[in-house]
């Protein structure tokens, strides 16, 4: 089994606000007899397109797979996710501040995407079925890799920016639309009510729909993107258990700690963690070997059947443990 669990090994400055006299016994003792592994760090998205059989292409090719998601057709066209964001100016850097804008209502989505529209003409076709997932087709494959959006909230845009041949091109559009975006009456009511504005989009998962080998995995997770890909693949998706155990799926994605993780909210983040041990528990004394992996991070920890029996094995403080290398 494969448990996905974003942020579970956030950042030293959320673990020293969060981990003091936070006692977690299932999870450090995970930490002390499991095996740790290295991970990739492009979140649960590429996670899954690995474990599902789906080829990355320059990005992982989540947009025209989550296109089809929600109701849309890809046919044989290139699709960027341009989802909204807030960016947030700081003294010395810009941040992505959170993921999505999860309030952002569907008229407001669809009166900020006519804003864009009407400026920048026919070339650019931008879609928006649902108001957190905007989608932009273009002509012809770009030279342009990404980061994935849940990858980069909370972090320095700087160097999480599209980068290749056509890099260029793509900043210098995202900076006139970041200026068309500053005067709608959408963003100047949002701010008076005191809700972040939508002042970019995210550009990222480009690609073609891919060919797969048919996945016969069972998928638990409320990820919208998540669901996508597995449907695409051809798994199945079950409810998320109150307990993992033997009879659980093959693959989970726990999010509880990845709004906390991505906002630095160490409250929020020793509530969300307490959800996961309750999970991690009940693998370690009914559940097959399985692998606790942090797709932000890179960090993993395998735990296998004679891993029980290292009672050797010290406890591990928790701030400890958890500090990625």
């Amino acid at each position: 089994m494969l448990l996905l669990v974003p942020h579970l090994f956030p950042s030293a400055r959320l673990l020293d606000a969060a981990a003091p006299n936070l006692r977690l016994p299932a999870l450090e003792a995970l930490l002390a007899r499991g095996t740790r592994q290295g991970f990739a760090t492009e979140g649960v998205e590429a996670a899954l397109c690995e474990t599902l059989g789906i080829a990355r292409q320059q990005d992982w090719p989540l947009a025209p797979i989550s296109l089809q998601g929600d109701g849309g057709n890809a046919g044989t066209d290139y699709w960027l996710r341009a989802d909204p964001v807030h960016l947030q100016v700081m003294r010395d850097r810009i941040v992505l501040a959170g993921g999505s804008i999860p309030d952002l209502g569907r008229d407001q989505a669809e009166a900020l995407a006519g804003s864009l529209q009407a400026h920048f003409g026919a070339e650019f076709d931008l879609r928006v079925p649902q108001p957190q997932r905007w989608y932009l087709r273009l002509p012809e494959p770009p030279r342009l890799a990404t980061t994935p959006l849940p990858c980069a909230a909370g972090r320095d845009i700087e160097p999480l920016l599209p980068r290749g041949a056509d890099a260029l091109r793509f900043r210098t559009r995202l900076n006139e639309l970041q200026m068309v975006l500053h005067d709608p009456p959408v963003n100047q009511a949002r701010e008076a009510r005191g809700q972040a504005a939508v002042n970019s989009l995210w550009l990222w998962g480009g690609g073609t729909l891919p060919r797969v080998s048919p996945c016969h995995l069972r998928i638990a997770t409320e990820n919208a993107d998540a669901r996508a890909l597995a449907d695409y693949a051809g798994a199945t998706l079950v409810p998320m258990p109150a307990r993992l155990g033997r009879d659980g799926p093959d693959v989970a994605v726990l999010e509880n700690l990845l709004v906390p993780g991505q906002v630095g909210d160490a409250l929020g983040w020793r509530e969300g963690v307490r959800q996961v041990e309750n999970q991690i528990q009940a693998l370690l004394q009914e559940g097959p070997p399985f692998t606790v992996a942090d797709p932000i991070s890179g960090v993993a920890y395998a735990w296998r059947t004679a891993d029980r029996y290292k009672f050797w094995c010290r406890r591990i403080p928790l701030r400890e443990a958890l500090e990625p290398v």
